[in-house]
């Protein structure tokens, strides 16, 4: 593939823009600044550099991104930054979506891609990914609201989630996993991910989430030292799978 091409598909702006920055000077390929744009490289294992950063060249993007509170997982927020703000031009370029929402307030593992086939399939609950959440709770967690929690609640949909459907019955949802981690923490595992679900949940049981924090998804967890706000590549889908 042509370089400029590379760039291109990658999120790097219009192909005359991709052009631009090659004619400048500011890509490299193995450490050696490329000025022709029409330069030809395979893709597999291929990375570079624009502007001093290195880039690996990825068909479709899957990121991990460690989500700190005060951002919405929106392209257009209406009270906070959208957590797209976090994330390089060319990553928004590429038009990446986040993979399931968490709430302005809930801080964790947020996953990111501009893949449609790998959002619909990690969203599913037919597919049965877990995602695990710690929540914080304003009264202490008893074993009976454990157990509640893990035999199902029923939860009707807010009306402001879906306007034009505002009469839908309750509907029945349990936790894969839930335990107490401290008097007032709370960890559960779910597959689903409905509107404000653990939030909705615990307050079926008769407590309250005052901090929710999400550390893993599927397989992965938050890389040791990756601080909130901060960013890494996934290199394959399959390492989600649990």
């Amino acid at each position: 593939m042509r370089l400029s091409q590379i760039l291109f598909s990658q999120g790097f702006g219009t192909r005359r823009l991709c052009a631009g920055l090659i004619y400048n000077g500011e890509v490299k390929v193995a450490g050696e600044v490329v000025d022709d744009p029409e330069a030809e490289y395979e893709t597999e294992g291929f990375s570079f550099e624009v502007s001093g950063k290195t880039w690996p060249f990825y068909e479709k993007a899957l990121i991990l991104l460690n989500k700190p509170a005060g951002y919405e997982c929106s392209q257009k927020p209406k009270h906070h930054p959208s957590v797209m703000s976090l994330l390089p031009a060319p990553l928004r370029e590429r038009n990446v979506q986040p993979v399931g929402r968490l709430d302005e307030d809930t801080t964790g593992l947020l996953l990111l891609t501009d893949d449609g086939a790998l959002i619909h399939k990690l969203t599913s609950p037919k597919h049965h990914v877990p995602k695990v959440y710690e929540a914080r709770c304003k009264h202490e967690v008893t074993d009976e609201q454990v157990a509640r929690l893990l035999a199902g609640v029923e939860l009707r949909e807010p009306e402001s989630s879906t306007p034009t459907k505002p009469h839908h019955k309750p509907e029945q949802v349990r936790a894969e996993g839930a335990e107490r981690s401290d008097s007032h923490g709370l960890r559960l595992t779910l597959i689903e991910g409905k509107y404000h679900q653990v939030k909705r949940m615990v307050a079926a049981v008769g407590n309250r989430v005052e901090g929710l924090h999400r550390p893993r998804f599927g397989a992965l967890s938050i890389p040791d030292g990756l601080k909130p706000g901060e960013w890494i590549w996934i290199a394959s889908p399959a390492l989600i799978t649990p």
